[in-house]
């Protein structure tokens, strides 16, 4: 009932909507004298925040072609080397030949590392690692998950859960193929690690060269955040029963039980709530300024943010249960399709944690947490990194991300790269 409430009060606003986008498109007319006065300017400006604010936003664009490599552009097309109704494995391919000259070699000569992003599937599309993906392309062959919004997903596809979550992820690994490195940011961390122990326990030859872990709940036991908190105080029952709503209609994936991502976007703006009023009305001065650069940079932080998707109810209800109420993976008690997880059968695979000082999700020692799990792997293959004066989002994006953690995760890569053709155990 909330969701098909919510689709009806965005088709009543359409009509407002469209008198703002009236409002300010004349209002700004260079033919208008009022374009120039205080008012004029004053009044645009708040129709333009209205229509922001009441938008319906859909999955942006990507927007990573040209890079940039030593100041040469680069052209990147995005392709599908792998596809489930619930997730997409997209490649960025660089163009080899541009590379090359770039980089002043020849195109035969460049053998760079293969790095796979899992992304969160906790509300935003995966385009919220778009300056996560930038900052390596220069360097490496970046693949990342691309999940789907579970209300584009027919109810005929059937179900997908955590575990399926973990049997995707390992299967994009293996699509991607040997020695590749590995990368989970946020939410999949404790999925990503139950998929690597499974396969190493297989003593799968397509077992990653390297994982990392960035500011995930491996054991939200440890500096338990608000969200963290949240989880514990409430019983299953109310999540399930306040919280998963039908899709409308309208949607593909009409009568699917979901999680709505604008109930996911409404608890991420109630935790920083003064935060987000703040940068409004910054937007709506720096327009009434004239300051065009400053809010465009708005619309871009924006455009992303207020951009969610659904998950399915069974996804969100045993990750709830699973990660943030039981600690199962944490406790040693985690199983995939009735299989243990057994992270301590891990003995090849480098490992590096990534956590942000003033990460208000996942505090510290929570991603940590995945070195006392990895008993099996030696010292020679763990790194731990905790970046100072970031919160959550710089973990993995930003200047501070682009500056000092992604160097220091390109340089772990490489020391632990091509281990497999130098004796690594294989199957």
């Amino acid at each position: 009932m909330l969701y098909s409430l919510m689709e009806m009060s965005r088709a009543a606003l359409l009509p407002w909507r469209a008198a703002a986008n009236v409002t300010r498109r004349t209002l700004r007319s260079p033919l208008n004298p009022a374009a120039d006065t205080l008012s004029g300017r004053a009044t645009a400006a708040a129709a333009d925040l209205f229509e922001s604010l009441t938008r319906y936003y859909g999955k942006p664009e990507w927007g990573v072609s040209p890079a940039d490599v030593d100041g040469h552009p680069v052209n990147v097309e995005i392709e599908t080397v792998w596809s489930k109704p619930f997730a997409d494995l997209i490649h960025f391919k660089r163009d080899r030949t541009a590379l090359a000259k770039a980089r002043g070699v020849k195109a035969s000569e460049i053998n760079d590392p293969k790095v796979l992003f899992v992304a969160p599937m906790s509300g935003h599309h995966a385009t919220l690692l778009r300056g996560t993906v930038e900052a390596f392309l220069p360097d490496a062959e970046v693949y990342i998950t691309d999940w789907t919004d579970a209300r584009h997903v027919p109810v005929m596809e059937g179900r997908f859960d955590l575990d399926s979550y973990v049997q995707y992820v390992r299967e994009m690994i293996t699509a991607v193929g040997e020695d590749v490195h590995v990368v989970a940011v946020c939410q999949p961390g404790p999925p990503t690690l139950a998929a690597i122990a499974l396969m190493a326990e297989d003593e799968d030859p397509c077992r990653p060269a390297s994982m990392t872990f960035m500011g995930s709940p491996i054991d939200a036991r440890k500096s338990p955040t608000t969200p963290n908190k949240l989880a514990e105080e409430r019983p299953y029952s109310w999540f399930r029963d306040n919280l998963i709503h039908t899709v409308p209609a309208m949607y593909p994936g009409a009568m699917r039980r979901v999680y709505p991502g604008f109930l996911q976007l409404t608890g991420f703006i109630n935790m920083n709530f003064d935060r987000h009023v703040d940068a409004h009305y910054r937007f709506f001065t720096h327009m009434v300024d004239g300051d065009g650069d400053s809010a465009e940079k708005h619309r871009q932080f924006y455009d992303e943010y207020l951009s969610v998707m659904d998950l399915t109810e069974e996804f969100y209800l045993q990750t709830i249960a699973d990660v943030f109420q039981e600690h199962k993976l944490a406790r040693g008690l985690m199983t995939v399709d009735g299989r243990p997880v057994r992270p301590e059968t891990i003995t090849d695979v480098a490992l590096l944690t990534v956590e942000g000082e003033n990460d208000d999700i996942s505090g510290i020692g929570q991603t940590q947490a995945a070195h006392g799990l990895c008993a099996g792997l030696p010292d020679a293959l763990r790194q731990d990194y905790i970046q100072k004066g970031v919160g959550h989002y710089g973990v993995f994006n930003g200047r501070r991300f682009r500056e000092e953690i992604a160097p220091r995760m390109k340089a772990f890569m490489a020391e632990h790269a091509g281990r497999k053709s130098s004796g690594r155990k294989a199957a």
